[in-house]
């Protein structure tokens, strides 16, 4: 009925989804509302991260608009990536004890970003 694949997957976003939901609730219980929008913003990012992974890679070759989706989905999945990428370190960077680390932190996940650019556009 399922692969090995289709059920690893399937419990990956279960216990994706309950520990997303225990982190929003502790957040929300302690009054955190920054925290909670992190974790629902953090998870729903990832879930539309997935599904735009999921239909590239269902993408069949040679396809009459296939050129045209095939860059969108692309688009999608870099720029998702960037999101995420500027959320952690948003939450990681307020937590470093000095300025210079908290840079070190965002120029990261810049250098991540414009090399995650650089690999998915200009070098296929």
């Amino acid at each position: 009925m399922f692969d090995d694949a289709t059920v690893l997957v399937r419990a990956a976003l279960i216990f994706l989804t309950l520990a997303s939901a225990m982190s929003a609730y502790r957040a929300a219980a302690a009054g955190d509302v920054g925290s909670t929008a992190f974790v629902a913003v953090s998870y729903a990012t990832l879930l539309l991260l997935f599904r735009s992974l999921r239909a590239y890679e269902r993408l069949p070759p040679g396809a009459a608009d296939d050129g045209r989706r095939r860059r969108r989905l692309k688009r999608e999945v870099w720029a998702l990536c960037a999101l995420l990428s500027g959320l952690f370190a948003w939450k990681v960077a307020a937590a470093m004890p000095s300025w210079p680390a908290a840079a070190a932190i965002w120029a990261m996940a810049v250098v991540t970003a414009v090399f995650g650019f650089a690999a998915m556009f200009r070098h296929p």
